[in-house]
């Protein structure tokens, strides 16, 4: 039995499909590097391998890796011709930004949508088009480019989603904004659990009924095929009312029925046997798919949503780094690497997920959206390939597959300075750009210049400059928003001899303007002089500072958040209107002008969204924008 058992033990997960060919893989180091992994895959690198996954022992200095999965069927609302393919709903751009401070503008929803396009998710839930003008236009813009714009070898083009509440005001919004997109679709959802119809609708479970049959229909009169329904707090819903709402709502039209733990209170076992009776008891349920949309708040998000997955539900819900409403949601990376690893377990389901694209994606979410993950966190933690226990080391060097159950190259990572490239005050262009790509990074000419200016900055300063400080200089070039207001100079004193002044200079779209301010502390002086210059009112609801690397003479980093008075918004289960709030970060080497260009890029972010929603409401009443058919 013991013999068995060994025999049979599977601890290393790679990208191969059991029943393909291996073939040779580049070769790694067999050396154990105690260094932190970093990119390997840049932003616009070609699909490499939507590929399934068994885990297997892997030979230590030469992996192998099998050929591609089986392919992403052809898109097809109401159903899946293969059994064992799930799709992966992403809503990182609507769930994930309602996280407080994680606003992010149109331009970087867009640039976050492309990701996604070329990480390979199936759908992109790009926004609330009801919620503000900007949200409208934000997700138009994705459904014209990304919804048109073939992707990667297979020539994927993801579905644009909008989400909508069930009235026709919000239904009108959001086909406004995904029609289009080559494969639109409208999310439509109402409250189904007695709690809610009782105290938040004041609804009877006939109006509720009726509400969600008309709406869907009428989604669909629009000219959408493609309508997804969701009954929100499903986890609390009366069993039978479920079946009913959903029978109906089918009959109307839905293509996709998403089942929702809203507050997340369900357990895994709960959850699978609500998607298998769903399954088992709705009329007319072969005629759609069911999807999973799970909430964390009590940390088991991934669980439930792969046991919905193991029910039959063929849509799963998730965000990058699990962001989203209060404790978040499912975690895309966590949910696409256990079906990937444990495929055998689950029945031989498999995603069109390019999971060498992971880590790009969670670097550029965090970066965009403000919120970091924490360093222990699943996938893409810093320290979830970092191993510091000497009997870890010890069996690290021996086989990697004694303390790594996923291979780092699997999601686009490889440990750090394994092409030797070493940078510091003498390295030129040439040596900084290919650090650049041996890191994953791809820019263009001009961020290149902004970027190796604040390089060699830095690099006068440090006798070393190392990854990380790398990517936090990267961060004040590829991630930030439209530039209105850049730091020229900044000059503060300080200390317990008299008041803490500041100096500011500031390059804006009309010339340069300089103030002066006293403050509490530096960087209360030298904020108090952005607003002198900006004069836009805020009210600073965040501040946080961190090393990036160990030393004196490090970088540091500054994130903010800021609220300012932009209140056309409306949150998308209450529909109450609220304050946005925008974060900012910047890097520097001086931690009042790392400070201040933190505090820049959040003003920059609400001068953005502001101008967004003044243009939009500009635009004449029921005009649209027209598009090449």
């Amino acid at each position: 039995m013991a013999s068995s058992l060994l025999s049979s033990a599977k601890p290393y997960c790679s990208s191969a499909n059991p029943t393909s060919t291996p073939r040779p893989h580049a070769p790694t180091l067999s050396s154990f590097r105690s260094a932190a992994p970093r990119f390997s895959r840049g932003l616009a690198a070609a699909a490499a391998a939507n590929s399934s996954v068994s885990c297997r022992h892997r030979a230590i200095g030469r992996p192998v890796r099998a050929s591609l999965a089986p392919r992403r069927p052809e898109y097809v609302p109401s159903r899946i011709d293969d059994p064992n393919y799930v799709r992966i709903f992403d809503t990182t751009l609507r769930d994930g930004e309602q996280s407080p401070g994680a606003t992010m503008t149109s331009t970087e929803k867009l640039v976050v949508a492309r990701q996604l396009a070329r990480l390979g998710v199936d759908i992109i839930e790009a926004g609330f088009p009801a919620s503000s003008p900007d949200d409208l236009d934000a997700v138009r813009s994705i459904a014209i480019d990304m919804g048109n714009t073939p992707v990667g070898e297979d020539g994927h083009v993801p579905v644009i989603c909008g989400l909508s509440r069930c009235n026709k005001r919000d239904i009108d919004a959001a086909w406004e904004a995904v029609r289009h997109a080559r494969l639109p679709r409208i999310h439509t959802f109402i409250a189904t659990s007695e709690i809610h119809m009782q105290h938040k609708l004041r609804k009877t479970p006939e109006q509720v009924v009726a509400i969600a049959r008309e709406m869907v229909a009428y989604a669909r009169s629009l000219g959408c095929p493609d309508v997804e329904f969701s009954p929100e707090d499903a986890g609390r819903s009366n069993r039978e009312f479920l079946y009913h709402i959903l029978e109906e709502v089918i009959k109307a039209g839905a293509t996709t029925l998403n089942i929702p733990d809203t507050v997340g209170y369900t357990l895994p076992y709960e959850f699978r046997k609500l998607i298998a009776d769903i399954k088992a008891n709705t009329p007319g349920i072969e005629n759609a798919i069911i999807s999973t949309h799970c909430q964390n708040d009590l940390g088991l998000a991934t669980a439930n949503t792969l046991a919905g997955a193991r029910a039959g539900a063929r849509q799963l819900e998730v965000t990058i780094n699990g962001i989203g409403e209060r404790a978040g949601n499912a975690s895309l990376e966590e949910v696409v690497m256990a079906i990937k690893c444990r495929r055998e377990l689950l029945g031989g389901m498999y995603t069109g997920i390019n999971s060498q694209h992971i880590t790009m994606s969670s670097k550029m979410v965090q970066e965009h959206s403000g919120l970091h993950v924490q360093p222990h966190k699943a996938i893409v933690g810093a320290n979830a390939f970092a191993h510091e226990s000497g009997i870890h080391q010890d069996g690290m060097l021996k086989h990697k597959g004694t303390y790594e159950i996923i291979s780092p190259d699997d999601i686009g990572l490889t440990r750090a300075n394994e092409f030797g490239i070493v940078l510091g005050k003498l390295s030129g262009r040439h040596a900084v750009r290919s650090k650049l790509v041996e890191l994953g990074y791809e820019i263009t000419d001009k961020e290149f210049q902004d970027f190796f200016k604040g390089y060699k900055e830095v690099a006068e300063k440090k006798k070393r400059v190392t990854d990380e400080d790398i990517e936090a200089l990267l961060s004040d070039v590829i991630f930030q928003p439209k530039i209105f207001w850049s730091l020229a100079d900044v000059q503060a004193t300080c200390g317990t001899l008299g008041l803490s002044t500041a100096t500011v200079k500031l390059i804006g779209l009309d010339g340069e303007k300089i103030a002066c301010s006293v403050g509490t502390g530096p960087v209360d002086a030298a904020y108090k002089a952005v607003d002198e210059i900006i004069q836009i009112p805020t009210v600073l609801r965040e501040y946080s500072m961190t090393s990036v690397t160990e030393g004196i003479d490090a970088i540091v980093t500054t994130r903010v958040v800021v609220t300012g008075d932009v209140s056309d918004s409306k949150h998308a289960l209450t529909g109450h209107s609220f304050n946005r709030a925008f974060s900012g970060s910047g890097a520097a080497m001086d931690i009042v002008v790392s400070s201040v260009r933190a505090y820049l890029s959040a003003l920059n972010k609400i001068s953005s969204f502001v101008g967004a929603v003044k243009a939009s409401s500009e635009i004449p009443e029921g005009k649209s924008i027209q598009t090449a058919e």
